[in-house]
């Protein structure tokens, strides 16, 4: 309430004290008068004062002189816990005066001292993403697998549009801020599992341990908005380095942990996000490991469940000459199936999957289109494919195509022993 209406409600209340005492002053010189005309005129008396109603109250002097003195006791109550109201309002004013002025400051300190954060952090993160970029660089090789072709966690930031990025998340709210802080922690992580990855197999195994390290770990200063558990990005990545692994080691019973693991992480992925690529891709690839372990029945299931999420791969990423490969594997698999297998396949689905040769070579031939030299593996199909159609000159011309390449890989290594099984049948 302003001061002035106060004082003007003070003052009221104080004329009107004073009004009462003139209308006792006024009843003791016409008390004489009749009893009717007395309380008549007091009340109309008290009918002109709007603070104060005394009608129908005292039928006579006394009760009327009782209930005048009881008003004014009353009164004189609300106006002296008016009045310490009042003092107390100017006490809290006074504070307020005092508060306002170093509220000021601390607000415009704190504020500062974020800014200052705020400029500060990003030079030292640009300087960390340019170190990894320089190392990720020296650690490259010609290798012929498959890593080059799969889909990397990738921006197109550079540092300038860094800079205007960092200023515009000054202007967003704290909540915000930490999301993307977060985001690029992933960033960093999975590009440093990436070029790991690309590298020799010792390179591949400190992934395997960086990501095994992450995995159902918590990043408690923002735990709302982040978990690698729940990363399809992670995940995808933590079955490829599985796959890895199962690649590298010669031991069954690891091979088989391998496999097993990765699978479940690769399925936990896809039911993430079912857009993702490389969630689809790996899920099948676990599912073509497996085959190695199961019976026939399971053999031909997960061979169904490769097929599956490998087309599904291919419509999300037709541009990656990887999983034309990996369908015209398929393709030859099925193909050379025993007629046991078909006949098993029949019972267990209905109809067996039905696959050619000439399929296969489609396949072979639609990843050495994307990119020429793609690896030594696809050229060693591509000369199976061309032997059992019985183009012999194709085929030796695929073979030596794959001489060319250096064996790198397990893979590689694998294919070599193929390659020069195929030639000596070849040169019969």
């Amino acid at each position: 309430m302003p001061p002035f209406e106060n004082k003007g409600l003070i003052l009221g209340v104080m004329a009107g004290t004073a009004g009462l005492s003139l209308v006792l002053v006024w009843y003791h010189k016409i008390r004489k008068r009749g009893a009717a005309l007395r309380v008549r005129a007091f009340q109309d008396i008290g009918n002109s004062l709007n603070s104060v109603g005394f009608q129908n109250e005292a039928p006579n002097e006394q009760g009327a002189v009782m209930v005048l003195h009881g008003r004014q006791l009353q009164i004189l109550e609300k106006l002296n816990g008016l009045l310490l109201s009042v003092d107390e309002l100017k006490r809290e004013v006074e504070f307020l005066k005092e508060a306002i002025p170093k509220l000021e400051e601390l607000v415009r300190n704190e504020l500062q001292g974020k800014g200052d954060i705020q400029r500060v952090s990003p030079s030292h993160r640009a300087t960390r993403r340019r170190k990894a970029e320089t190392a990720s660089g020296a650690r490259e090789t010609t290798s012929s697998e498959e890593a080059d072709s799969e889909g990397g966690y990738l921006t197109a930031h550079t540092d300038s549009e860094g800079d205007s990025e960092e200023e515009k998340r000054c202007m967003k709210p704290p909540d915000a801020m930490v999301k993307s802080e977060e985001e690029e922690e992933l960033f960093n992580f999975l590009q440093q599992v990436d070029n790991l990855h690309k590298g020799s197999e010792d390179d591949k195994k400190e992934a395997f341990r960086l990501l095994l390290e992450k995995d159902n770990e918590f990043n408690y200063a923002a735990v709302v908005y982040f978990q690698y558990e729940n990363c399809v990005d992670f995940l995808w990545r933590l079955a490829r380095a599985y796959g890895d692994l199962f690649e590298m080691t010669t031991d069954a019973e690891e091979k088989r942990k391998y496999v097993i693991d990765g699978k479940i992480k690769a399925e936990k992925a896809v039911q993430l996000d079912d857009r993702s690529a490389e969630s689809h891709q790996w899920f099948a690839i676990m599912c073509g490991y497996m085959s190695q372990f199961e019976s026939v029945q399971n053999k031909i299931r997960n061979g169904y469940l490769f097929k599956e999420h490998l087309d599904k791969a291919i419509e999300l990423k037709p541009q990656d000459p990887f999983l034309y490969y990996l369908n015209g594997r398929w393709c030859y698999s099925v193909a050379q199936l025993s007629w046991i297998e078909k006949k098993v396949a029949t019972a267990l689905f209905g109809t067996p999957p039905t696959s050619t040769v000439e399929e296969a070579l489609q396949n072979f031939l639609k990843a050495e289109e994307m990119r020429p030299g793609y690896s030594k593996c696809n050229y060693v199909y591509l000369a199976k494919c061309y032997k059992d159609l019985g183009q012999k000159n194709n085929a030796l011309k695929y073979c030596d195509s794959a001489l060319s390449i250096l064996s790198v890989t397990n893979e590689d290594k694998e294919a070599q022993k193929d390659l020069e099984a195929l030639l000596l049948t070849l040169k019969l």
